[in-house]
């Protein structure tokens, strides 16, 4: 007997065989158990998610001869001929060969002619969207107000190309890519099926290389069982799909956390030995920085049975947040202008040169915020300081005693420095920031807030500042926030600093000699932004 590809020797022969497509089953499912049919129906997605394998399950169960049924017996003479492709009213049309109108017209002459074996006369039209303008049109009519007997099933991976007036006559269900688990495991249920040997990462490969589709998983698994001679290890399906291995990326990221400028050539000159795709080389890299990025933000998301759980934890530690951010930006940037490059490994390097030379320096940290203290008076318990590492410490005066802004903060910026300690989150913190500390009369605490930022104060906001200072010095704490016209907050203060700086950068680009020189003598404008 000759032997049969995997794809077609498992293709499903019913609706509970298929893998995946839930949403779509379940709405064929109860339309057949509630006879509910309509006349046409459009499948639609990416190649080999199930189009045409659901149509011809579809077709067998309006067909089956122990009745309509979502569950068709698989024994009568109509399923085998479905099956075996031979069933005489179960007619396939490859629109991608047949796009002429005149086709469409031989197609549509005998639509009138009662079924001759089955129940019903069913068209299926595979690739539908490559039927020229003229046969959409012929086809227009007989697919709204068929005859009873007659069924359009209609696929296509392109349903954009279709007209406004097919969409609107048919049922329309999107078939959508399958999760790389899934098609992991209906690998591993073939390969143990087969009696063939295999390791878990090998048919991992498999099934990323597929790409959501299971045909083309069961096409590369037939690859791979030919290659390996009957067996399936993760370093010959690696070699065979001339995948590199994820050790040598891993490695790579490692060296670039590390900021070994050297190590990082010295890892490219190792990959080029393998001759990659450098594009692919970039894709694996996003792919694990967006790993790295999930496990900094939500650690239990990383599947520990993943063979590179360990080293993706370990490198999330190593890199802040901003730097995986940049780095991907970097990389996703790098792999759209890789064709431009006069040589892949010269671009690539210049993508990992770029990683390095605009990574943020972490080395320089913000002092700690100055403590200031203020001598409670003779025989007064001192009040308790924050157990807060960087929280100022500031001592509360008597209830009768009202303090001044000058004995209880130098200046703004230690109230934006208690603000920063405090941990507030967004408009809280805004709005903590825009206030002034004008004085504090025991437990109550004044501020100022200017008239155009009087939009961030509500009082829920209020009552979370209150807390988080009682929360930091362990007393109850009332605040007191009044809109004033103008108020010289820390914010304010950060925007005036931005502003000297730009002034400045101005300035020193409008002395610069070469600028001196450009504008007389070529005409040269300075523009700043």
């Amino acid at each position: 007997m000759a032997y049969q590809v995997l794809a077609r020797k498992w293709r499903p022969r019913n609706f509970p065989e298929m893998v995946g497509q839930a949403h779509v089953l379940r709405a064929l499912t109860n339309a057949l158990a509630n006879n509910r049919l309509h006349h046409a129906y459009l499948f639609t997605g990416t190649r080999g998610v199930g189009k045409t394998t659901i149509a011809r399950i579809l077709a067998k169960s309006l067909n089956c001869e122990k009745g309509v049924t979502a569950y068709p017996c698989g024994e009568c003479t109509a399923c085998h001929e479905v099956d075996e492709g031979r069933f005489v009213d179960l007619i396939e049309v490859d629109a991608a060969s047949r796009t002429k109108v005149e086709d469409t017209r031989d197609l549509l002459d005998n639509v009138q002619y009662a079924p001759t074996r089955g129940r019903y006369k069913v068209y299926l039209i595979d690739e539908v969207h490559m039927l020229s303008a003229h046969s959409f049109n012929a086809l227009l009519k007989t697919l709204e107000e068929p005859p009873p007997h007659v069924k359009f099933l209609l696929a296509t991976t392109d349903p954009q190309k279709l007209p406004p007036t097919i969409l609107s006559r048919c049922l329309q269900f999107n078939l959508k890519r399958l999760p790389l688990e899934q098609i992991i495991q209906h690998l591993t249920k073939i390969v143990e099926e087969e009696g063939i040997s295999s390791e878990l990462p090998a048919l991992r490969l498999l099934a990323q290389a597929a790409d959501g589709s299971l045909r083309d998983a069961l096409s590369l698994l037939d690859q791979a069982i030919a290659y390996g001679a009957g067996s399936l290890s993760e370093d010959d399906v690696g070699s065979m799909l001339g995948s590199l291995d994820q050790k040598t990326v891993r490695e790579l990221i490692q060296v670039l956390a590390a900021k070994d400028a050297s190590g990082v050539l010295q890892q490219i000159a190792l990959l080029s030995a393998q001759n990659p795709d450098f594009v692919t080389v970039l894709g694996d890299i996003l792919s694990l920085l967006q790993k790295i990025a999930i496990a900094q933000v939500v650690p239990t998301a990383v599947d520990t049975n993943q063979p590179d759980s360990e080293a993706i934890l370990q490198i999330a530690q190593q890199l802040s947040p901003e730097e995986v951010q940049l780095f991907y930006q970097i990389g996703l940037l790098g792999r759209r202008d890789l064709p431009l490059a006069p040589e892949q490994r010269g671009g690539f390097e210049m993508v990992m040169l770029r990683m390095l030379a605009f990574r943020p320096d972490t080395t320089l940290e913000q002092p700690p915020p100055q403590t200031i203290q203020q001598q409670p008076p003779q025989n007064r318990p001192q009040t308790p300081p924050s157990t807060s590492a960087h929280s100022p410490t500031v001592t509360t005066p008597t209830n009768s005693q009202t303090a001044p802004l000058a004995q209880v903060l130098s200046n703004n910026d230690e109230w934006g420095n208690i603000v920063h300690s405090l941990g507030l989150p967004g408009f809280v913190k805004q709005l903590a920031l825009n206030c002034k500390l004008k004085e504090r009369e025991g437990d109550i605490w004044h501020f100022t807030l200017s008239s155009d930022k009087k939009f961030l104060l509500t009082e829920s906001r209020k009552r979370k500042i209150e807390e988080v200072l009682q929360k930091q010095y362990n007393s109850p704490k009332s605040i007191h926030i009044c809109v004033e016209r103008e108020t010289e907050t820390s914010a304010v203060q950060q925007q005036d600093v931005q502003e000297s700086r730009q002034q400045y950068v101005v300035k020193a680009a409008e002395n610069d000699p070469f600028i001196i020189y450009m504008k007389e003598n070529c005409g040269a404008r300075m523009t700043i932004k």
